[in-house]
């Protein structure tokens, strides 16, 4: 890079870390069913506070709730985000980060924004690459790892169905031939569907679930940009949960409004869809809160024209009044700029007695926000199937007392043996919290 243009991302880049505003609230007061929603507080510079990702230094991991241990179940993997347990036991792991999207870092602003947020451990190339992790043994620890499937373009969602495992890349919904027990696929997927990818590709990563007949697939698709400022032409099926036919690949979109719709989950109780979904940015750091929400066949919640229901964000042009009276506030807040991905419930969980009903959520951590929040795995309890009570932490101190990563959780899933297994993409390892000894 030519030494000028250097010395002027740092310079620039250290103007955004240093400036923005601060939060007023606590994370708490934009968590639970009702959450605080100050007014809009729009800066001329958006507020930038990185977590610097530096990884887990030598015999540190991250701190368990209490009557929980933590263990490493695999280390050295390349940028872990998704995980699946297949019914053998095995447990598939996505090694993936974004792909070329050349477009989404256009001008002075996405330039920086591209550098800046590669502090933050998100600028390495993508592995494009599915593992198989196996502890034959059951000591908790995966003693042999295959390459599973490879070649790949930003794989992250994952299921099977029958002898049929699907992935979501970023750009199409592909369908692979499965034999139980085998540790790697050499066969080439057939695409389902197309997904929306391209140029901008904002938000890439695409997640999939099976419904509970097999018959129909749930593909969670991103928005393009924060709020539209691409355009909406842009956002054309994206913003969205789409459902797929598996037997003919036909969709029709389920939900929207959702701007990144990621972890999503069947609620054992009730039989209904529910997903993790991250909120718009540059409002102010107690703005928006993510959520977690039931799935409403037709419904529509909000995004880019209003969040939280019906509260309009002036940012966007044109509106769409008519739209946004159709909005629908989401069941449960998770806290703002938390970057919740990922989301599953504690069905087949042998984890303590107050872990045994409701859903675990794996918090990436925020980047604009001041005072950082996330970084780490909760819990929100949950009652005839919907959440009950406030959060409870599950995992934290993935932040050192500097401020820096050491870790960020994304996938989580319940194993085999009924612990949790958590992807941590900036530590290159898989988490397992299980009942202590």
């Amino acid at each position: 890079m030519h030494k000028t243009r250097l010395a002027l991302l740092i310079m620039v880049a250290g103007t955004l870390a240093a400036c923005g505003e601060s939060s007023t609230l606590q994370v708490s007061d934009g968590t639970g069913p009702s959450p605080k929603l100050p007014e809009p507080n729009k800066t001329l510079i958006p507020t930038v506070n990185i977590a610097p990702a530096i990884g887990w230094p030598e015999g540190v991991k991250p701190t368990p709730a209490a009557g929980t241990q933590v263990a490493a179940f695999a280390e050295g993997l390349d940028h872990p985000r998704w995980l699946y347990v297949l019914p053998n036991g095995d447990v598939l792991v996505a090694e993936t980060n974004a792909p070329p999207k050349p477009d989404d870092a256009k001008g002075i602003r996405g330039w920086v924004m591209e550098k800046v947020m590669g502090r933050a451990g998100a600028g390495v190339p993508s592995p494009n690459r599915i593992t198989l992790l196996r502890d034959a043994d059951h000591d908790g620890v995966a003693e042999t790892r295959s390459v599973f499937l490879e070649n790949l373009n930003s794989p992250f969602g994952m299921t099977l169905v029958g002898n049929d495992l699907y992935v979501a890349d970023s750009d199409k919904l592909l369908r692979f031939p499965y034999q139980p027990g085998e540790t790697s696929i050499k066969e080439a997927g057939t695409t389902v569907t197309d997904l929306p990818g391209g140029s901008i590709n904002h938000h890439w990563t695409k997640n999939v679930v099976a419904s509970q007949d097999g018959s129909k697939l749930y593909v969670s698709v991103g928005s393009n940009s924060n709020v539209a400022e691409n355009g909406l032409e842009a956002e054309k099926g994206r913003a969205a949960i789409w459902e797929v036919d598996r037997a003919t690949g036909q969709h029709r979109i389920f939900a929207s409004g959702l701007r990144n719709p990621n972890g999503m989950a069947w609620e054992p109780q009730s039989g209904k869809l529910w997903t993790a979904v991250n909120e718009r940015d540059e409002i102010g750091s107690d703005l928006v809160p993510d959520y977690i929400t039931s799935v409403k066949d037709g419904a529509f919640y909000g995004w880019p024209f209003s969040y939280y229901g019906q509260h309009v964000d002036v940012r966007v042009n044109p509106q769409n009044p008519e739209l946004v009276a159709k909005a629908i506030a989401p069941d449960y807040a998770v806290g703002p700029h938390t970057a919740s991905l990922g989301l599953t419930f504690a069905e087949g969980s042998k984890l303590p007695a107050q872990f045994s009903h409701g859903a675990f959520i794996g918090q990436h951590g925020s980047w604009n926000r001041k005072p950082h929040s996330g970084y780490k795995v909760i819990f929100v309890p949950f009652e005839a199937g919907k959440p009950k009570g406030q959060p409870v932490d599950v995992l934290t101190g993935f932040l050192n007392s500097d401020e820096k990563a050491m870790g960020r959780p994304v996938g989580v899933v319940i194993d085999k043996q009924g612990d949790l297994l958590v992807a941590d993409d900036v530590g290159n390892k898989v988490w397992r919290v299980s009942a202590a000894k």
